[in-house]
């Protein structure tokens, strides 16, 4: 049997005849030539998939990456923004003007809330209740979440609902956050305010909505927050996903360490 991929000819007895030796010495040549562990994972998902596919079909009798696992992966861990950082970022914003008012109530939100930029743009009027001072989500999953705002992203926020979404309004829309044509923010929009405003400050790192999630989680944790509260509040599946906030975290507490203590 021949398989056609592209211009090229593939004859599959010849990839039914892989045994698990081949499989292992082709990773570590591809190792050995210095190729990403993210890449190396999904060569091995790629060949998985395939040699499944080829014993359900009842074209080998053992499949050759059936004990090869994955090589552990290096969790990068996140930029994250000081609380000096943020603070210049929201100062930048100029509330006199009406996509100044906007821009400082979804970054306030963003950066009490902690948010996915996705969630951001799609909240929906009823999913607030600022008398309560929470927001209703639903995430990943579809499971519901409430996440408190705080002070300074209500009192922003109803600003921007008395003075300047209804200036926008020209039909009625659901979302919250508007653009000047009175339609639902989008992610690509809401990016490019970012990127305009970091542009303002001195701030020497990239910025985007996902970086304020980063910093909500990271400055919670480095100021004594349960990393099961933080999992709750980011919408986190599993706890996890948000330990590699203690990372962060102890790397801060390492530097400051080095940098007071007479023996650091």
């Amino acid at each position: 049997m021949i398989l056609l991929i592209g211009n090229a000819c593939i004859v599959l007895s010849c990839l039914t005849q892989v045994q698990r030796p081949h499989v292992r010495a082709y990773i570590e040549f591809r190792q050995a030539q210095g190729i990403h562990p993210a890449t190396e994972a999904r060569t091995l998902s790629a060949f998985k998939a395939f040699y499944q596919y080829c014993q359900k079909e009842s074209l080998i009798a053992v499949n050759p990456t059936e004990h090869i696992k994955r090589g552990k992966q290096i969790r990068h861990l996140p930029l994250s923004l000081s609380e000096q950082d943020v603070e210049k970022l929201l100062e930048v914003p100029e509330l006199i003007t009406l996509e100044g008012g906007r821009d400082k109530a979804m970054l306030e939100v963003l950066y009490a809330t902690g948010l996915r930029v996705s969630e951001l743009i799609s909240l929906k009027l009823d999913q607030l209740n600022l008398r309560q001072g929470v927001i209703r989500l639903s995430g990943k999953g579809r499971k519901e979440r409430l996440v408190p705002l705080g002070e300074a992203a209500i009192g922003y926020l109803e600003d921007y609902l008395a003075r300047v979404r209804p200036h926008w309004l020209r039909q009625p829309v659901d979302e919250v956050f508007l653009s000047r044509r009175g339609h639902a923010m989008t992610r690509q929009a809401f990016w490019y305010r970012i990127k305009h405003y970091s542009l303002l400050t001195d701030i020497d790192k990239a910025i985007s909505p996902h970086s304020m999630r980063h910093a909500f989680a990271t400055h919670l944790v480095n100021h004594g927050a349960d990393l099961r509260v933080v999992q709750l509040l980011l919408g986190h599946a599993s706890i996890s996903t948000t330990q590699i906030y203690t990372h962060v975290a102890n790397i801060r507490l390492k530097r400051l360490h080095a940098a007071h203590h007479p023996r650091g």
